[in-house]
């Protein structure tokens, strides 16, 4: 019913296509998105590493530990100095024997390893660990560092320990200085000490690294008769802090090797699948006929390969829209040519006869021709402009039982040998989201079919309801039916499949594939059958709004 469509010919397409670059091999680090996540990765480890320079906080505590043994070691020399090196002289007055206080000081500072010096009460200099009592004289004694040995061995073992001891220069201490007459003024904590204070000081070494000094009051009976101040360098806690940034070294170069590996796998599970599917489109794209494929990624579960299914399956329909382009291009030529063949040989002959009656039949025969050329560019201009323009406009509620009920109302006041009876749901419009111009088109594509197969005082029964998810709209005549194995051909493009009777040309045989092709746009579905008791039923299927 709507017009048998006579087989198209056949159009081959032969696209320029420029020959597809080679594949190439896949790096890890030339990809961009690699460089990306590894950068991202980087930036905890390296942030590990940035403590290796700020470890302050932790610095401040070992110097305050350093300072509290300091401060431990000077309290029990002093008290032993004080026992042991003061005595008592005539009046009651105290006094230190320098000789003796000299021997316990340096015995004493040279198990803790300390530098030790007393001051008397007058802030003179009594007794020194670096000094040496000796019959020939008092000799001076100064730590030298042991000589270096030879060997690349050795050599590593000295610059391991010049690190494991370095300590940049802190200019915000004071510098320590060595006078050559050392008196209690040059010192403050010693000034305080001979107060009867207890008070420490951290100086900079000159040399580099630190120097931690504590002085603290001699006393006997109570009564303060000099100051005991014992000094060391930063060596210990130099260590210590070389100790940590060795430890922090070594997690930074392990959790290195961990983040390096890890985003060169992580990248690898993404970049490289990305790439693959840039290069299968690169192929599809250059390549001849359709043997590339978009490879199937599917099986991962994530992004990635949706992302393959989604290039796949645009793949497809590319393919089946240049397919459905170049039938649409054979089918386009193949009717436009019958007509223009037609008004060919009638203005041929009209040109050779001279009978004005034989002539105005030809004129008449060309004239339906050129209509029928009209109506059909028409149909295949709408027909080209559906899928673009439903691409392109904006969907709304479309009220189908309002919009059915006035379309039964226009008929039936302009073809009045026909009925329209109407069966729709009480209490429901029936709204679904579309164009509602484009629904109306499909309508009364439908309607007018109907109408164009209907007898005489014949009856076309509309209807719209409500089935789940979905709104069906039937549109029922009293026709002749489809014809047997037609029900899905009768809406490719230019089939026509006219009543007897009906001027040739009358129809394009496009009119129930643009319903279709909107009714696909919309997400539905649109499908013939045959009524038991005679007659056509077209079903419409949209989703509800």
């Amino acid at each position: 019913m709507i017009s048998p469509r006579s087989k198209p010919c056949t159009a081959s397409v032969t696209a320029i296509v420029t020959k597809p670059e080679r594949r190439r091999r896949w790096r890890p680090l030339s990809s961009p998105l690699t460089r990306r996540i590894l950068l991202v990765n980087l930036i905890a480890p390296i942030i590990l590493a940035a403590g290796l320079l700020y470890l302050d906080r932790y610095k401040q505590g070992l110097i305050r530990s350093e300072l509290a043994g300091l401060t431990t070691q000077a309290e029990m020399m002093a008290g032993a100095v004080g026992e042991g090196a003061v005595s008592e002289q005539a009046l009651g007055f105290l006094e230190i024997n320098q000789d003796l206080a000299q021997h316990m000081v340096r015995r004493l500072a040279q198990s803790a390893q300390i530098r030790a010096r007393l001051f008397d009460a007058v802030g003179g200099l009594a007794a020194d660990s670096r000094i040496l009592l000796s019959a020939k004289g008092n000799i001076r004694i100064e730590d030298l560092a042991p000589p270096r040995q030879m060997g690349w061995l050795a050599t590593l073992d000295y610059w391991w320990e010049q690190a494991a001891t370095w300590m940049p220069l802190d200019e915000t201490l004071p510098v320590h200085l060595e006078p050559p007459q050392q008196k209690a003024e040059h010192f403050p904590e010693v000034v305080a000490a001979l107060g009867g204070r207890m008070e420490g000081v951290v100086r900079s070494h000159p040399a580099g690294g630190i120097l931690l000094s504590v002085a603290v009051p001699v006393q006997r009976y109570k009564q303060v008769v000099g100051a005991l101040m014992v000094s060391h360098d930063g060596s210990r806690v130099a260590r210590a802090l070389f100790q940590v940034r060795v430890a922090i070294f070594q997690a930074f170069a392990v959790s290195l090797a961990v983040t390096i590996a890890l985003s060169i796998y992580m990248a690898g599970t993404i970049s490289r699948p990305i790439r693959r599917l840039a290069l299968a489109a690169e192929q599809v794209r250059h390549g001849r006929g359709r043997a590339h494929r978009i490879p199937d990624l599917s099986r991962r579960g994530d992004e990635i390969g949706e992302l393959s299914v989604a290039l796949k399956e645009m793949t497809e329909a590319l393919w089946a829209r240049m397919d459905a382009i170049e039938r649409f291009a054979a089918d386009v030529a193949h009717e436009i040519k019958n007509p223009l063949t037609s008004v060919r040989s009638a203005v041929e002959t009209a040109a050779r006869l001279s009978d004005p009656e034989k002539q105005k039949k030809l004129l008449a025969i060309i004239q339906d021709d050129v209509e029928r050329l009209n109506r059909l560019i028409t149909d295949i201009s709408d027909a080209s402009r559906v899928d673009a323009e439903m691409s392109r406009a904006d969907t709304e509620p479309v009220p189908l039982a309002l919009l059915l009920a006035t379309l039964a109302e226009v008929y039936q006041n302009t073809a009045e040998t026909l009925h329209f009876p109407l069966d729709l749901p009480a209490d429901d419009t029936l709204v679904v989201d579309g164009i509602e111009g484009r629904l109306v088109q499909v309508l009364r594509n439908l309607i007018g079919n109907a109408i164009s197969f209907s007898p005489e005082g014949g009856t076309i029964r509309l209807a719209a309801s409500r089935h789940g998810p979905t709104i069906r709209l039937t549109i029922e005549d009293d026709g002749p039916g489809i014809p047997d194995g037609k029900l899905d051909a009768i809406f490719d493009r230019f089939y026509t499949e006219r009543p007897a009777g009906e001027k040739f040309g009358t129809h394009s045989g496009l009119g129930l594939s643009i319903s279709k092709q909107i009714v696909d746009a919309h997400g539905g579905r649109i499908w013939a059958e045959n009524r038991a008791e005679g007659g056509a039923r077209f079903v419409v299927e949209l989703k509800a709004g």
